[in-house]
């Protein structure tokens, strides 16, 4: 199954598609980004990701090359090409190329890359066993500047959190902030069930609000299950009745084990098991 990828409206195969080592994107990370999956081979909530991205992107001052109509018909055009039966397409803009230099005004022109490679999710087992993450104490580039809750592309924290969490068998790291909040995982948000009401944190805290998490939050109205926006800290999610994260690639992926602590009894929630099958259900009618 090919990965294909588009860069600025030109195809190219993966071995093929290259950018400039002075595209700000390389040197500094100075670029947003989107990830989307298909069901039945179709991108799910593609136009909320892409007006995600033209979000993100204002927030750090890069000024979208094209506009979300092409956007959208690379992405899909790219997506025909590839004939996956399920992809993970990424959408990334840069502030482009230019002169050596930290001002942004130095940079040319903004690059726009889409990759489209075969879907690899989590194997079944995780949705019936869960899974382990552990706590990592940081505090996050974009915190305390108008950057805060983009998607940006910066992610050497994420990556030093990644790593600790697979030197421990882990399969997610929890961002916990100078405050002792746990605010969201390296690529997913997180949920918590206390006495059958459903919690999460604001989005003043800075988070990036998950389009799942959307569709999370939707789901546990339809079930009539209360959501609560609460900062949580360790201890309290620790002492959880059910403790879950969400994100485009994993879905609702269960929590059971938090550092070396066991969640309730150790196995997936009802309440998760429930949001997760509505969640599903849902998918079986994309929008975008």
């Amino acid at each position: 199954m090919p990965t294909l990828v588009t860069i600025d409206g030109q195809s190219f195969s993966e071995s093929d598609a290259k950018i400039s080592v002075f595209d700000r994107g390389f040197l500094y990370g100075d670029s947003v980004f989107e990830t989307v999956r298909t069901y039945a081979g179709r991108p799910f909530a593609l136009d909320e990701h892409l007006e995600r991205l033209r979000w993100s992107a204002s927030r750090v001052f890069i000024e979208l090359p094209v506009g979300i109509d092409v956007l959208r018909s690379e992405v899909l055009a790219t997506l025909e090409r590839a004939g996956n039966p399920e992809s993970v397409i990424r959408v990334m803009i840069t502030r482009g190329g230019g002169e050596l230099g930290l001002d942004p005004d130095l940079a040319m022109h903004p690059t726009r890359v889409i990759i489209v490679a075969p879907l690899r999710t989590p194997a079944p087992e995780a949705y019936t066993r869960g899974v382990k993450v552990v706590t990592f104490r940081t505090q996050r580039i974009a915190d305390a500047t108008d950057a805060a809750g983009a998607k940006i592309a910066n992610y050497l924290i994420a990556v030093l959190a990644t790593r600790q969490a697979r030197r421990a068998g882990a399969v997610e790291a929890l961002i916990v902030d100078s405050q002792g909040r746990v605010v969201e995982g390296t690529s997913s948000n997180v949920f918590a069930v206390i006495g059958g009401r459903l919690l999460t944190p604001p989005d003043e805290l800075g988070i990036l609000p998950g389009i799942t998490r959307g569709r999370v939050l939707d789901a546990a109205r339809v079930l009539d299950i209360a959501v609560e926006f609460r900062a949580l800290d360790i201890e309290r999610l620790i002492a959880a009745d059910e403790v879950f994260i969400s994100s485009s690639i994993r879905e609702i992926l269960p929590v059971v084990t938090i550092d070396t602590a066991t969640v309730a009894t150790g196995a997936p929630g009802p309440l998760t098991v429930a949001l997760l099958g509505k969640f599903r259900e849902n998918t079986s009618k994309p929008a975008g």
